[in-house]
């Protein structure tokens, strides 16, 4: 009987789950990612944000930004107790707002551009009139750019980087990415007026990054893409985001109709058309990145 080398052994054991040196990982990840600002957020959040649906740059910006600092310095922690460079994570730093963050931000603005064009064929999207315009319209806009800058960072790092690296070596990749996508539905079922079409939305957006992180090899795509959709919802058409409304918007609009149809008061990703346009948002990067640079199962 030949003898299993103790080499063979290990890697048995880390394809049936996580070492004891990934969970000891993932905890200290969690626990500086998002124990450690809980606190903080939350009290900001209580003093800074105003109540209601509306929200401002200055009540969001705060929060997203120290959200997304503590998510990136869990990560970068972690990539040192590995020994990992950051690229492993599916994070280049030295390709951060490249080639491929830029190309993300013009998918993300057409993709829901295409969603408020069906809307308004259908007569579901209606401009009222310029909200802003002049420096208010530059100061605002690059406000909310910040802003959602910080969500994408926030939100990729957490739900597409280090998290889906480490399921990834357990249970391969699109078993993770399913998981990890229905968790990042859960992490959107508290915010204002959410409803089930617009958690759908949220479910496919996430398998839409996750694809995005596959072909492409890294994260810059999504970030960039996440950052754009979430702008031209807010700013530039001047609708909800998953339920609220911001201040200082480029217009004056409204969505009139069936709910599942105009997306309500969720907004446009509440509607079903937002769902149809990121399959077919799916099927159109399948041809731009026709390669697959992320492995099924990293080492």
């Amino acid at each position: 009987m030949t003898p299993v080398s103790s080499d063979t052994t290990e890697i048995s054991r880390e394809r049936q789950g996580w070492s004891r040196a990934d969970r000891k990982h993932l905890l200290i990840w969690v626990v500086v990612g998002f124990a450690v600002p809980a606190p903080l957020m939350f009290v900001i959040e209580k003093v800074v944000r105003p109540g209601g649906p509306t929200i401002t740059v200055q009540s969001e910006f705060t929060t997203k930004a120290i959200a997304a600092f503590f998510v990136l310095l869990a990560t970068w922690i972690v990539s040192r107790l590995e020994r990992r460079p950051l690229d492993d994570y599916g994070i280049p730093p030295r390709q951060v707002f490249g080639r491929r963050f830029w190309e993300g931000t013009v998918w993300g603005f057409a993709m829901l551009s295409a969603v408020m064009f069906v809307l308004h064929l259908w007569s579901y999207y209606r401009i009222d009139s310029v909200a802003v315009n002049g420096r208010a319209a530059v100061w605002y806009g690059a406000g909310w750019a910040s802003v959602f800058l910080a969500v994408a960072f926030g939100e990729e790092f957490a739900f597409r980087g280090y998290w889906l690296f480490l399921m990834s070596k357990s249970l391969r990749f699109w078993p993770s990415a399913v998981i990890l996508s229905g968790v990042f539905v859960l992490a959107h079922v508290p915010n204002h007026g959410e409803n089930a079409l617009g958690l759908l939305q949220v479910f496919a957006a996430g398998l839409l990054f996750c694809f995005t992180v596959r072909r492409t090899g890294n994260l810059w795509f999504a970030v960039g893409f996440h950052a754009a959709w979430d702008w031209a919802q807010t700013f530039f058409y001047g609708t909800a985001d998953s339920g609220l409304v911001g201040a200082g918007r480029l217009l004056n609009s409204r969505l009139q109709g069936p709910n599942w149809l105009s997306g309500g008061l969720v907004g446009p990703e509440g509607s079903v058309a937002a769902v149809f346009v990121l399959v077919l948002c799916a099927i159109l990067v399948h041809f731009r990145f026709p390669r697959v640079n992320y492995a099924d199962r990293p080492v």
